[in-house]
């Protein structure tokens, strides 16, 4: 029983985690070849 959950558990997690970042509205943005450093805005 216990691995039933732990497995129901992490894919549900990782389902939780794949929905939430198809729904970021900076993927519809085409953001060129900018980089930034990870914590920074890309104006600052």
């Amino acid at each position: 029983m216990i691995d039933t959950f732990a497995l129901a558990l992490s894919h549900g997690l990782l389902a939780l985690t794949a929905w939430r970042l198809f729904k970021r509205p900076d993927l519809d943005r085409d953001g060129g070849a900018k980089r930034t450093v990870w914590g920074q805005r890309p104006d600052a």
